[in-house]
């Protein structure tokens, strides 16, 4: 038996926010308008094509009042409750006068345990005192939600009056909501019913598990896209009498647009992967995630330290010599900030005072052919890096009823990837070496997801609990 939970309660309190947060479905409408949900819909939360629960997204009550006279009217004991609820919604299934409670009724008269959401940023009014009534003479499992929607806080309140009616009352926001939160809200679900218990704790351990080959498949996307941004080039013929700058100008702008594509290439894969395909990045400009990453700011905050590259062995050799096939750094990486201005000094930071080299390659049968790529600034694959760990981390926390856009704040924090320990940047580094010299085997590859699946877990654990208001309505 899959268990089944109809989500119910007044209108604009958050219930269609804990069915998308709880079924990780982005489509579920949500709005500050009361009445959003007009009908039920079952939402079915599935790993691997294995059904784990259902979640019931329910209609508001409108009219609790007259259903609870209507049962207590015709009722002749505690043993008749149920079916008189039942006896409810079959005489009134056509009277639009009660097609919201009818709506609501119906999952649980048919088995399903009830989640009751309330506000707890509102005041607890008696209005609802109603409603809980008529859940009562369902008789079946119950679990009162306090959904925190505005700045208020009246929690203890509703404590109170919900511990009359709900064997378990809960906190939890259903937009600011984590995954440990989340586990933690389906481990009491499993308290309702021991017919449950069994499912749910399976359908933990499959969440558990899910989220791990989440983050595995999202470093294996990670690192196919620094790959692809390491060893991707440009080139074209040079005619005999053309001026190569403008050709090399072109030549690095059209190698930027393919490293921007893959990037958002490899985005788009992530947030699929945790079913947020809809999630939008249309961030500010200012925002540091959305960013171009040939900006400066980037540079500064997503990338290694100088001292850390050093420590790294990240420029042993990296750019030293003439013989480097492309370098596209300076004002052209940068697009016009000047590299000099961004680290104090290029010759200090790259080992070279020369940063943009390009290849002309002669052709036996005449001609000549201008080379740009691959990218060998030592510090490009830990931008790229950071950019796609702090990507993720949004990502793999924001859960399906956060609807605004992901937006990265890190303005106190320099140098993203400063935070990884000294061992994981050395084998790092030592895989960015390989890699930007030719090297890009199964087994590197490999590694390098390994390497990076370490980096994404690391970052999980470090980032701070989801702040627990506000939440959003229906």
């Amino acid at each position: 038996m899959i268990p089944t939970f109809a989500v119910v309660g007044h209108p604009n309190k958050g219930k269609s926010s804990i069915v998308a947060t709880l079924a990780e479905d982005e489509r579920i409408l949500i709005g500050p308008t009361p009445g959003t949900t007009r009908s039920a819909h079952r939402h079915t939360f599935s790993i691997d094509d294995q059904p784990q629960y259902v979640l019931v997204d329910t209609p508001g009550f409108q009219r609790p009042r007259a259903v609870l006279d209507w049962l207590e009217a015709r009722s002749g004991g505690a043993s008749d409750r149920q079916q008189l609820v039942a006896r409810f919604v079959e005489a009134h299934a056509e009277d639009p006068r009660f097609h919201d409670e009818c709506e609501l009724l119906r999952p649980i008269i048919d088995g399903a345990g009830i989640l009751y959401v309330v506000d707890g940023s509102k005041p607890y009014g008696p209005e609802y005192e109603l409603e809980m009534q008529v859940l009562r003479w369902t008789g079946r499992p119950r679990m009162a939600l306090i959904n925190l929607i505005g700045s208020g806080d009246y929690v203890e309140a509703w404590r109170q009056a919900l511990d009359q009616y709900f064997s378990i009352v809960r906190v939890f926001n259903a937009v600011q909501a984590d995954f440990s939160r989340r586990l933690a809200l389906l481990r009491a679900f499993a308290e309702l019913d021991e017919n449950w218990r069994g499912a749910l704790e399976r359908g933990v351990e499959a969440l558990t598990a899910e989220r791990r080959r989440r983050l595995e498949r999202s470093a294996v996307e990670i690192a196919d896209c620094l790959v692809a941004c390491l060893t991707v080039t440009e080139s074209s013929a040079l005619g005999q009498d053309e001026a190569q700058q403008p050709l090399e100008k072109k030549l690095t702008r059209r190698l930027q647009d393919r490293i921007r594509r893959r990037e958002q290439e490899a985005r788009d894969r992530v947030q699929s992967l945790y079913r947020h395909q809809a999630l939008a990045r249309e961030e500010t400009a200012a925002d540091l995630l959305a960013a171009d990453i040939f900006t400066r700011e980037g540079w500064e905050l997503f990338g290694l330290s100088r001292a850390q590259l050093l420590v790294s062995g990240a420029l042993s050799g990296a750019v030293a010599g003439g013989g480097v096939d492309v370098l596209l750094g300076g004002a052209s990486l940068l697009l016009g900030a000047g590299i000099g201005a961004l680290v104090g000094g290029a010759g200090a930071w790259f080992g070279s005072d020369e940063l943009a080299k390009v290849k002309v390659l002669g052709q036996r049968l005449g001609g000549r052919v201008l080379w740009v790529g691959p990218v060998k600034v030592p510090n490009f694959p830990w931008v790229l890096l950071g950019r796609a760990v702090a990507h993720h981390g949004l990502v793999a926390e924001q859960n399906h009823a956060r609807r605004e856009v992901i937006s990265l704040a890190l303005t106190e924090s320099q140098n993203f990837m400063d935070r990884l320990p000294d061992r994981l940047r050395r084998e790092l580094a030592g895989l960015f070496r390989k890699i930007s010299g030719g090297e890009a085997d199964g087994e590197i590859r490999r590694t390098l997801g390994f390497l990076i699946a370490e980096a994404l877990a690391l970052e999980a654990d470090q980032a701070p609990a989801g702040d627990q208001r506000p939440g959003g309505a229906d």
